[in-house]
């Protein structure tokens, strides 16, 4: 059972926030026991909810005062278990915190609170003729403060990369109520060390960043998008091969399994695709007219070439979103299929593509459990969803151990570890795969740097639980 805050802690947080912004009662904090990745579940102690800056540092100063660590959350829809409450900790959710602060279309800037939801961010600054151009499957739902602690990444981040390139400023609260402002426009880092990509991808351990100012991009002026229907993934896999060693620079290459197919067809977010096929590619190009038809025809050609046995070439944006809508809304169809899901994000040499595709295959087999793929195979970062039930002990046990020899198998293969999701608490016995003492070693002094006391996110990312405790 998870301990409740003593009285005056509660009456503490109280006069910060408001008593409406003070969850203690234990039917609402289920809703905070887990993130997207379902598999793991904690109660907190409690979960506040601050508003400004100022709020932040008055609850950090008042709880590690008390030596009560802090689990931050933005929307919850991590899937690393970065956001898992310890069950000693209070949640602090930037949920109130969702205010753009500041649109500056003169200089391509804007300035937000952590809690703004990604794609509001463009929606907003459409009318300049600009974008946010990191987009996570999760964007009409995930919020930027957690984007900023994952540097997250998205289909488009094989052409415009991740949160780290565009993240220029931040205001954080650090340990013991701290509040300093990294970065910020107009200032050189070269004149010292790159504390702003430092703190972006921290996963929550460092502090909580309650202001972020970011680069944003012009809109492209034409966008061409294809879908390419094939019999098996490993024909999809070599398309992703051919189309990427053609020399072409697509904006995303997206591989989505017959698995993943059937459940979004049948769901509410059915997009048209056949569901006797073995894959779907998604592949779009963006940037200037001239010379966009000619990489969507070489792009096409690569698919023939492969397998496709169809290859569509979106005409509308109305065509465009529903090419689209198969690849945003798989995760949200899984649930059509088991009612958890543990999905990894590991990443591998896209050469390897098809070998590792059907290795997963066989785990998958062996193990006799269901596994969809959906995943950004441009750049080579893979998320096999293992289906479950996590009531089943029995078939939960058989989901850890396939995990693990899917991590080893993608390592094994030049591979890493994460490519977007973050470390959390799922993936921190792995670091070991990719790092070896002395560099752990390295990221547990960066980390005490900033919270010397490891009571933000304790039991995240490091792998060593004498470091934790």
């Amino acid at each position: 059972m998870t301990r409740p805050l003593a009285p005056d802690v509660v009456r503490g947080l109280t006069e910060i926030v408001g008593a409406a912004n003070v969850i203690t009662d234990p039917d609402r904090l289920l809703v905070y026991e887990s993130d997207g990745l379902s598999a793991y579940r904690v109660s907190p102690r409690a979960v506040v909810l601050p508003g400004t800056s100022d709020e932040v540092a008055a609850v950090v100063t008042l709880l590690h005062l008390e030596g009560i660590e802090i689990v931050p959350r933005g929307a919850g829809t991590g899937l690393s278990g970065g956001a898992l409450p310890t069950p000693d900790g209070v949640v602090v959710g930037t949920a109130r915190m969702n205010r753009i602060i500041e649109i500056d279309p003169e200089n391509r800037l804007a300035r937000v609170q952590p809690g703004v939801i990604n794609a509001r961010l463009t929606e907003a600054t459409q009318p300049y003729g600009l974008f946010y151009a990191p987009d996570p499957s999760s964007q009409s739902t995930c919020t930027l403060g957690g984007n900023v602690a994952e540097n997250s990444g998205g289909p488009h981040c094989l052409k415009y990369g991740v949160t780290s390139r565009y993240v220029t400023g931040l205001t954080v609260v650090l340990a013991g109520g701290r509040i300093v402002k990294l970065g910020g426009a107009g200032r050189d880092s070269a004149g010292g060390l790159d504390l702003v990509g430092l703190f972006v991808g921290s996963e929550g351990c460092f502090g909580i960043a309650t202001e972020i100012e970011v680069r944003l991009l012009p809109i492209a002026e034409g966008v061409r998008t294809l879908l390419g229907i094939f019999e098996t993934m490993e024909a999809a896999g070599h398309a992703v091969t051919e189309i990427m060693g053609s020399g072409l620079l697509p904006a995303a290459v997206e591989i989505i399994d017959r698995a993943t197919i059937e459940a979004v067809e049948a769901s509410i977010f059915a997009a048209g695709y056949p569901t006797d096929a073995g894959a779907a590619l998604v592949v779009e190009f963006d940037g200037t007219e001239a010379g966009l038809d000619l990489g969507a025809d070489r792009a096409e050609k690569c698919c023939f070439e492969a397998g496709a046995r169809e290859v569509r070439r979106a005409t509308s944006e109305a065509e465009r979103a529903a090419l689209w809508k198969g690849r945003k809304k798989a995760f949200g169809a899984m649930g059509r299929i088991a009612p958890d899901l543990l999905v990894q994000d590991a990443t591998v040499p896209r050469t390897k593509l098809p070998e590792v595709l059907a290795r997963i295959a066989e785990i998958g087999e062996r193990y006799d459990l269901k596994i969809a793929n959906v995943f950004h195979a441009g750049d080579g970062n893979l998320h096999p969803n293992i289906l479950f039930d996590r009531k089943n002990a029995e078939e939960l046990d058989r989901v850890e151990r396939a995990s693990t020899e899917i991590m080893h198998l993608c390592v094994d293969a030049g591979g890493t570890i994460t490519g977007e999701h973050g470390v959390g608490i799922d993936k921190r016995g792995y670091m070991s795969l990719v790092h070896n003492e002395t560099e752990l070693e390295m990221l547990r002094s960066v980390r005490a740097v900033f919270d010397p006391d490891r009571l933000f996110n304790r039991g995240k990312v490091l792998p060593d639980p004498l470091a934790e405790t």
